[in-house]
């Protein structure tokens, strides 16, 4: 039994994420389908992170075992034939039997998307989240300063998540405009449930001018949901890279 790598990029609009769900459409599930028909076994993959319905990804890692012939690095091809045109393998390699896309060390690269302009453009209606508001992008980096490094970031956790440790390191986090399109660009050890879109969502009221810059550090201090911005849309959301560091 060997284990095998593959870098997936995905449109995730017609997706209710990427974990199985019966009866849904999931990306876990369409590789799981293409992988099973191509091996003539019953194949389930682990994937890096869990995407949610409508978020999208450039390079989202996922692993699985199965006895082959196949060399790892053909698999790309054989598994594009098979996949919809919405689902495309980047990369894929054998790996080592204990690499686990979920424990090992990495940092991971996400992508908040706006598009703030007058009138919607529908080229970006599926991929970046559209505001009317006018966002002034030097108060959202001021406020993106104070979320770098180590803290605990259970105030942009969504309620009812399980997770019992809630502290993350933030290396990077960028806000940059190019003409209408605000990118925030986030690089961390790892993200609780929905923490970037929340991050995003209080970015934005900072921008709107419906709070200071300076009341990030607050917001992270108090350790309670309440304090912080509404959670951004799923689609302005794509997984850019995971990287592992082990």
């Amino acid at each position: 039994m060997k284990r095998y790598m593959l870098v997936v990029a995905y449109d995730g609009t017609n997706y209710c994420g990427w974990q199985v769900q019966p009866g849904r459409a999931t990306i876990e599930g369409e590789l799981n389908k293409a992988l099973s028909g191509l091996l003539g076994q019953e194949i389930e993959v682990i994937g890096a992170s869990r995407t949610d319905s409508g978020v999208h990804s450039l390079g989202n890692v996922a692993v699985f075992d199965a006895e082959t012939r196949i060399p790892g690095e053909k698999f790309k091809y054989a598994l594009n034939q098979r996949l919809p045109e919405d689902i495309r393998v980047q990369e894929s390699r054998e790996t080592s039997r204990d690499f686990h896309p979920r424990r090992c060390s990495s940092r991971k690269t996400y992508e908040y998307r706006i598009c703030s302009r007058e009138t919607e453009l529908p080229t970006e209606r599926l991929y970046a989240h559209f505001t009317y508001r006018t966002l002034d992008i030097q108060r959202m980096q001021r406020a993106a300063a104070y979320v770098v490094g180590e803290h605990d970031f259970k105030s942009f956790c969504s309620a009812g998540s399980q997770v019992r440790e809630t502290v993350r390191t933030v290396y990077s986090l960028i806000v940059e405009q190019e003409e209408s399109l605000i990118k925030i660009r986030i690089t961390g050890s790892g993200f609780l449930y929905n923490m970037v879109r929340i991050i995003a969502g209080t970015l934005m009221e900072v921008g709107m001018g419906a709070r200071e810059p300076e009341e990030m550090e607050s917001i992270i201090a108090a350790c309670d949901r309440s304090f912080a911005g509404p959670t951004a849309p799923a689609r302005g959301l794509r997984l850019i890279k995971i990287q592992y560091t082990g």
